[in-house]
């Protein structure tokens, strides 16, 4: 071969691999380009709350004594009382309390042992029944601790010892709590010996719950007060206990109570009417509430909430930190810098006269990557993050976003119409 046909050979072939290496390249990188400018539309789950601090508004009467002597309550925080139902007993010391209770013990336990000797309970008593019973009664404990009613789990549990000692002693005859009885019939008689009658008996005198402290607010978040509640009022709200001698406690009206907050409403999130749940900060239940008012707008809207359950975390507080929730949303995840909106024109034909007309509508959306064409897609917003949005899925709708469809977050400018 000649010389000169030999180089021109090589220098062609250099210049086609070299061609061929800037295509690969060019390949490569507009692949990862693409790759890095797209990302999946994948199903996302998110819950619409706002945290604020929530004050309690309830109708409270403060219970008072001569504030001379220890206080012996008869009800527990949260508790229900009836017209005429005992608050608190006042002793001269802490030692006729102690007394008290201890005859409360023993009584009780007096009582249960009772049932389990009553000869009319044992004739009756057959085991397979019993082992029945004991199955039943377990499954109803269980069930009340799940439920937490804690009111009648007190109850369940004296019926499954009556019953699991009513088995032993039908299946042993050497059980038999008859010195346990005689002892304690005897325990009895010396404290009752030793005990002395209360100095003032505090009752109710209506239908109430009691809580055994007071604040200091109890005028001024009254539920006829609710309208006049300020943002400022609020935030001037510290959860504290006032320090008065002769406090026995408050009582509180009616079942119906408000919690009032300062929440931001600026995208009109939450309305009058809306049913939501709050959680609270120190206790795992929640309680269901309505919005019954909001007042003022953007960052410092007044927000009023009327609810109608109680427990004990609850009324040891004026206020705490609650979390507002208004509902659970399970869509498609659009990160919020790619919507873009789109032009487009659709057919539409009157009902009534049958006549189409063509009509343009500015829809929400996001650019698609199908294949090496790029594509609209609709969205239906059901939720809005800080820097997201969840999409309805509408799966028999093609022109919306749709499952795994790759969304562009950049480069699509010059698609947009």
């Amino acid at each position: 071969m000649h010389p000169e046909k030999n180089i021109v050979s090589k220098i062609l072939r250099n210049i086609v691999l070299i061609l061929f290496v800037v295509v690969f390249i060019s390949i490569i990188y507009n692949f990862r380009n693409r790759e890095s400018a797209t990302v999946s539309a994948l199903m996302a789950d998110a819950t619409a709350s706002k945290e604020f601090k929530g004050v309690f508004v309830r109708d409270e009467t403060i219970v008072t004594y001569s504030g001379t002597g220890i206080l012996s309550y008869g009800v527990s925080d949260g508790g229900r009382l009836g017209s005429g139902s005992v608050i608190a007993e006042v002793y001269p010391d802490d030692s006729q309390i102690s007394n008290n209770r201890e005859i409360q013990q023993l009584t009780k336990e007096l009582d249960i042992l009772n049932k389990i000797q009553n000869p009319g309970t044992l004739e009756s008593a057959q085991p397979a029944n019993l082992s029945a019973s004991i199955e039943e009664t377990y499954r109803n404990l269980v069930y009340c601790r799940d439920m937490r009613d804690y009111d009648t789990i007190s109850s369940e549990k004296d019926d499954l010892l009556v019953q699991l000692s009513t088995y032993q002693i039908i299946t042993d005859d050497s059980v038999d709590f008859t010195q346990r009885i005689l002892d304690i019939n005897n325990q009895l008689n010396q404290l009752k010996l030793a005990s002395v009658s209360p100095s003032e008996i505090i009752t109710s005198d209506r239908s109430a719950y009691f809580v055994s402290y007071c604040d200091g607010f109890e005028d001024k978040f009254k539920k006829e007060n609710i309208d006049s509640i300020t943002a400022e009022m609020i935030k001037n709200v510290q959860d504290v206990r006032a320090d008065d001698s002769r406090v026995v406690g408050k009582l509180i009206d009616g079942y119906e109570w408000y919690v009032a907050g300062v929440i931001d409403n600026s995208r009109k999130e939450y309305e009058i009417g809306d049913r939501v749940t709050l959680s609270f900060e120190t206790t795992a239940d929640t309680i269901d509430a309505e919005i019954t008012d909001i007042r003022g707008s953007g960052s410092s809207s007044v927000i009023i909430l009327s609810c109608s359950e109680f427990n004990y975390e609850l009324v040891q507080h004026r206020c705490m930190n609650v979390e507002l929730i208004k509902g659970s949303y399970t869509g498609l995840k659009v990160p919020r810098e790619a919507i873009r909106f789109c032009r487009i024109e659709e057919k539409i034909t009157d009902e009534e006269t049958g006549i189409d007309s063509v009509v343009t509508t500015n829809y929400k959306g996001v650019y698609i990557q199908e294949g090496e064409q790029v594509e609209f897609r609709k969205i239906d917003v059901i939720y809005e993050g800080n820097d997201y949005v969840l999409s309805a899925v509408h799966e028999n709708d093609k022109s919306y976003l749709s499952l795994y469809d790759d969304i562009m977050i950049e480069g699509v400018k010059k698609h947009e119409q």
